[in-house]
């Protein structure tokens, strides 16, 4: 069954475009011209993924993102002719997977695309036993992709899960911003590491931590991101 993919712009030359890519790298696609009806095909169609302008007529792109993540946790890819950093920031703080800027390949963007799918796709669950990670407070159901902190549910994105995992693997390992979006994206991303910066912010929020007083997540200055173990704690 072919993944659902919703493409947001309101230059139909570059909907024409993606569309066509897309569709012949064996996706479905749906579109929408503007921020209003964007929300509205996304509520029918209930798409795998989104790529997503920030420029729309009638709602902002990232007003879009907010409300699409109000009701699910659906990956977005940011495409967009903005290239200011504080824009990429904000678009990525509200929890987008990725993002493109204008002009852009469109053979990047399908391969962009599969890696955000490949990380979203359902787990096989073929075997019975799920790996579970412990790292002090948090618990890990890889299997079930399932994040408990004290016994609590958390709700994290899928790339917010993959990033807790990849610490939580080895607490106390210092991993610089490159070493994690290897890890969560794969060694082919071309991202900025800044990126990491923006996915820890929300990270933290829904561990309910500190940024001050750190006590999960913690910085190491010049260098990267670390889980806390028992002593740093």
């Amino acid at each position: 069954m072919s993944r659902k993919i919703l493409v947001v712009d309101d230059e139909m030359g570059v909907v024409r475009l993606v569309r066509t890519y897309l569709e012949g790298a064996g996706y479905e696609v749906v579109v929408a011209y503007d921020g209003a009806e964007a929300l509205h095909v996304f509520h029918i169609e209930q798409p795998d993924l989104v790529v997503l302008d920030l420029m729309l007529p009638q709602i902002d792109g990232l007003d879009v993102a907010r409300a699409m993540h109000r009701s699910s946790h659906v990956p977005i890819i940011m495409l967009t002719a903005r290239v200011e950093e504080g824009d990429r920031l904000v678009g990525l703080e509200l929890g987008a997977d990725d993002y493109m800027i204008k002009p852009f390949s469109p053979r990047e963007l399908v391969a962009r695309v599969r890696a955000v799918l490949r990380r979203t796709a359902p787990v096989e669950t073929s075997t019975p036993v799920s790996e579970i990670i412990t790292a002090g407070d948090i618990r890990l159901d890889m299997g079930r992709r399932q994040a408990a902190l004290k016994g609590r549910p958390l709700n994290l994105t899928t790339l917010q899960f993959d990033l807790l995992s990849t610490l939580a693997r080895q607490p106390g390992r210092v991993f610089t911003r490159l070493q994690l979006l290897d890890a969560v994206q794969g060694e082919s991303y071309e991202g900025f590491e800044r990126t990491v910066d923006a996915h820890i912010k929300n990270l933290r929020k829904a561990l309910g931590d500190n940024p001050r007083r750190q006590r999960y997540i913690l910085t190491v200055r010049g260098v990267g991101y670390k889980l806390a173990e028992g002593d740093d704690a």
